[in-house]
């Protein structure tokens, strides 16, 4: 496919976007367009835990920064990705206890980009997403102070 020829990428970015730019942004760390799309077609069929999850990272909600939901990361999709905490959150659901070993390539893979990987299993964040919510909240203050000691945290989270 010659991606110069597209004029709307296939995850709904505007028509005003290129593909190819698009493609280039560092925080997708060399994802290619098969990804986006099925990281566009998990977007749409999330489940209730993930969306119970995103009610409260959406937004600018935890330390005013910007979450994103099946977020495309080289050969991989987060559940939840923070650019510039460089954190994934993951939920590990019954298909997870099958996928162990894979889940643990994955982690050392994102580890290897710089990129903190925390899991939470769906019973953790049914049962006590404020718990989940502190947590998430730590690792992101601790994260972007050490990216950036001087920058000062917003008041949110």
């Amino acid at each position: 496919m010659n991606l110069s020829s597209v004029k709307r990428p296939p995850w709904g970015l505007g028509v005003k976007n290129n593909m190819n730019e698009e493609l280039n942004k560092s925080m997708y760390y060399g994802a290619v367009p098969a990804t986006f799309q099925k990281a566009r077609q998990l977007r749409n069929k999330m489940t209730s835990v993930e969306k119970l999850l995103w009610e409260r990272l959406k937004s600018k909600q935890i330390c005013n920064v910007r979450f994103r939901r099946q977020h495309p990361i080289s050969k991989y999709i987060a559940d939840f990705y923070c650019h510039a905490a460089c954190l994934v959150v993951e939920l590990d659901g019954k298909i997870h206890l099958k996928s162990k070993e894979h889940d643990k390539q994955r982690t050392e893979n994102l580890k290897e980009l710089n990129i903190k990987v925390m899991r939470f299993s769906n019973n953790e964040v049914e049962k006590n997403i404020d718990e989940v919510l502190k947590q998430i909240t730590t690792v992101v203050k601790n994260r972007l102070n050490s990216i950036n000691p001087s920058l000062p945290l917003s008041p949110k989270g």
